[in-house]
């Protein structure tokens, strides 16, 4: 039977540009960058969990056709695909340690009946909430 989710993926447009923020601003980690020929396989996971890894995939050849890739371009500029929700032990703190790196919310900690929780967007469109919960 399964037991885990060990890899997520998620549309980004660039993936140079995915790694300045997902690991330069985020403070994630690259646990794979290899070049396969027909695809960049790049992976990232927060630091200490390289167990549970987010595949910044480009849409395109060969997981999807052209057509098929555009549509998808389009829909992840739209904010229409992806999102993550990360976890924090101080969303305040988070939000404040990401803001001065530059990242640019969507919506400051507010509290929340399961605690406290922030949401930004990656620079390709795809939702992130950051989030401290604060009731069990």
């Amino acid at each position: 039977m399964l037991n885990a989710i060990t890899i997520s993926s998620l549309y980004v447009l660039d993936q140079d540009e995915a790694l300045e923020f997902y690991v330069g601003k985020l403070g994630l980690e690259v646990n794979t960058d290899a070049d396969l020929g027909y695809m960049r396989w790049l992976t990232v996971s927060v630091p200490g969990s390289p167990d549970r890894e987010i595949l910044l995939q480009r849409p395109a050849p060969p997981a999807l056709d052209d057509a098929t890739a555009a549509q998808v371009r389009d829909l992840l500029t739209k904010g229409a695909l992806g999102s993550l929700i990360f976890s924090t032990g101080d969303c305040r703190k988070t939000y404040e340690t990401l803001l001065a790196r530059g990242v640019e919310f969507v919506e400051e900690p507010t509290e929340r009946p399961y605690g406290i929780d922030c949401a930004l967007r990656d620079p390709f469109g795809n939702h992130i909430r950051i989030t401290q919960v604060t009731q069990q």
